[in-house]
């Protein structure tokens, strides 16, 4: 019974320290997406005098570091769950992979939406010279 309960010990460190980790790494990429995203308005800034033009690639970049962000989050509440797998926590990662799949799908589909947008203005700017 003692090296399991080490066993289990060790295991609860383990987990505790990865979702630690995991949950970092997310607001790092949150942190990130907020920095490239203000660079690349800064840039526009300075190049044209406007942001307004390019505020859909500033969306998509900070937007994409956002999915990114949500995926780690999501790792994070799983791999919590694996160490106390009791019914409620595993209604709340229930939920919590819910609310985080639906705010993912949707940022996806705008993002995918803000490309094409982007994508034509290039490709009708290219034909207009």
């Amino acid at each position: 019974m003692g090296l399991l309960q080490s066993f289990h010990t060790g295991l609860v460190g383990l987990v505790s320290g990865l979702k630690m980790l995991l949950e970092f790494i997310s607001v790092l990429c949150v942190c990130l997406g907020l920095l490239t995203s203000l660079t690349l308005a800064g840039g526009f800034w300075r190049r044209s005098g406007r942001l307004l033009p390019n505020l859909a690639s500033v969306r998509l970049q900070f937007g994409s570091w956002l999915a990114l962000a949500l995926e780690f989050q999501l790792g994070a509440d799983i791999i919590a769950t694996t160490i106390n797998p009791t019914l409620q926590s595993l209604g709340e990662l229930g939920l919590l992979a819910v609310i985080r799949t639906f705010l993912n799908y949707f940022l996806q589909k705008e993002l995918a939406e803000q490309e094409r947008v982007i994508r034509e203005a290039l490709e009708s700017k290219v034909k207009g010279e």
